[in-house]
């Protein structure tokens, strides 16, 4: 075999090696991708099960109130409105590629969240209610789920910046661009959303 020969079967050698190096990069980068990208869907579902159980909670808080406090119709209104709207949204897991879907998702919250303060507020002109042990159980459970959302809601937002991360940081961002990921919108700060309901006993 002529010295030619052998210097070009090197360098075929060498560039197959490179483009084997560039695709197990390739590969490990979109698996990186993946995963992050499964740690943001499993972070959602919590964050959706704690609202599904707040949104559970509301018709027997609501008609345990009624029965103590039947002068509060527009309360009772309002609260029942922001719960429909909540209803309403149809969520899928696309809702986190869509901005504006999870934007109103978000505001659909943060409005059954202003509902129930005021609901709760309203306990305090009733001193029988404030007495009742199925409203202070379901007011405890209710602020225990309000927490617990608030959590879920803060390690969504870890999740997704770790994913935005990798999908933003040069070179895994070319992977990310060629594979369809994209970055993910954040639960952001809405005055009074990030507050638990008040609960005095």
């Amino acid at each position: 075999m002529s010295r030619g020969a052998i210097i070009a079967l090197s360098i075929l050698g060498a560039i197959i090696l490179i483009a084997l190096g560039i695709v197990g990069w390739g590969f490990g980068v979109y698996n990186n991708l993946v995963s992050y990208d499964q740690n943001v869907k499993q972070s959602w579902a919590e964050v959706e099960n704690q609202y599904q159980r707040r949104y559970d909670l509301i018709p027997n808080l609501v008609a345990t109130v009624k029965g103590y406090a039947k002068h509060e119709a527009d309360v009772f209104e309002k609260v029942a409105e922001a719960r429909s709207s909540v209803g309403k949204l149809t969520i899928t897991p696309q809702v986190l590629d869509n901005p504006q879907a999870f934007r109103r998702f978000q505001q659909a919250q943060d409005g059954l969240s202003n509902a129930l303060s005021r609901l709760l507020a309203v306990s305090e002109n009733y001193p029988d209610l404030k007495a009742n042990q199925n409203f202070l159980a379901l007011q405890s459970q209710l602020e225990g789920t309000e927490n617990r959302i608030a959590v879920e809601r803060m390690r969504f937002n870890q999740a997704v910046q770790s994913y935005n991360t990798l999908v933003q940081r040069m070179p895994s961002a070319i992977i990310a661009s060629l594979s369809g990921f994209h970055v993910r919108a954040y639960f952001e700060a809405v005055e009074g959303a990030s507050v638990a309901p008040k609960v005095q006993f």
